[in-house]
């Protein structure tokens, strides 16, 4: 089968040899597993940090985000049969979905989306599982309440962000808050439903104050942690709530504790790579993302199409990826 793999970890993505195309064999599926066609594909920041920061000692397969088809299933399966759609954010331990053919564990998949094609749902898996955790599993909102309460999200214009602002703003009452620093950005985080939307250029309590919020009950910083952690400090409210996906290079909690703000770290693969005993929720979360996709209430964050997938292609949304200017999701399609 066809893949896209790297063979080196480190190289700069303008270099050929960081990613290259390569024939693997076909895999065959163990008992929770799905062996999909893969039709499309989305790139995510965690595919370039991997390709940059894991060393390989054979040919590895990136790629998180898919949409394919199921050819068979291994003998346990109960939740898919072979010719079903299917959507999913995969695994860090396992084969990526830049080849022909994937393995995944039933558990992490579910029921592609009826209303849209395959571009446009592999832009959903992975910031669908992530903004959906970190809302509702880790700062436990519930859905439909919190009138009156206030939500700042940072970066609120990337994959996650996208995600994350359309479901505060459509399952729960909280004011929405998001940030960007271009005004391209800034009207795509309003289009999704922001009630505002403040530069993270400029000092945020200012920007906070002139919209009369002098504090905010929830922070959800999603990119460049470390250039706002002492401003988060300030403008979050007593006993109020702080989650981070990304990675800074330190955090001092203790600045934390005056304020009693309980601190929430996201992981949308810490289920799959520990094999946690509520693993199947995933497939529940994407079965729900696809139905608020089908009813109306929220919509892809499909940014651009990159083509076929092959190395070139991928090798030049890797390279937008580390720009840090990619709008929405970057989807390639077809081999």
């Amino acid at each position: 089968m066809k893949a896209i793999v790297y063979t080196q970890n480190g190289l700069p993505i303008d270099q050929p040899g960081a990613l290259i195309d390569m024939d693997l064999p076909r895999p065959a599926p163990g008992p929770r597993d799905l062996l999909v066609a893969v039709q499309a594909v989305s790139v995510n920041p965690v595919d370039t940090k991997v390709r940059k920061n894991m060393p390989v000692t054979e040919p590895r397969v990136l790629g998180f985000d898919a949409v394919g088809s199921v050819v068979e299933v291994g003998s346990e399966v109960s939740l898919f049969k072979a010719g079903d759609t299917v959507y999913y954010a995969g695994s860090l331990l396992r084969p990526g979905s830049n080849a022909e053919f994937q393995l995944v564990d039933e558990r992490i998949v579910g029921h592609k989306p009826a209303s849209l094609n395959a571009a446009h749902a592999a832009a959903l898996p992975l910031t669908a599982l992530t903004a959906w955790e970190l809302l509702f599993d880790r700062l436990k909102i519930a859905e439909h309440g919190h009138d009156g309460e206030s939500l700042l999200v940072i970066g609120a214009g990337g994959g996650v962000g996208s995600i994350l602002v359309q479901l505060a703003r459509r399952l729960t009452k909280l004011k929405v808050i998001g940030t960007a620093s271009r005004e391209e950005t800034a009207q795509w985080v309003r289009d999704l439903g922001a009630h505002h939307v403040i530069d993270h250029g400029k000092p945020l309590a200012p920007q906070l104050e002139a919209l009369g919020l002098s504090q905010v009950d929830h922070v959800l910083s999603l990119t460049h942690t470390d250039d706002y952690y002492e401003q988060i400090v300030e403008i979050i409210t007593p006993q109020g709530q702080f989650g981070l996906i990304d990675d800074p290079a330190s955090l001092d909690a203790t600045k934390l504790k005056r304020k009693a703000v309980s601190l929430h770290w996201e992981s949308m693969f810490t289920r799959s790579t520990y094999q946690t005993p509520d693993m199947g929720k995933q497939h529940d979360i994407l079965d729900r993302v696809a139905a608020l996709i089908d009813d109306g209430t929220l919509r892809t964050t499909f940014g651009e199409h990159f083509g076929t997938i092959n190395a070139e292609n991928l090798r030049r949304a890797h390279q937008l990826i580390e720009s840090h200017k990619a709008r929405g999701k970057i989807v390639l399609e077809g081999f």
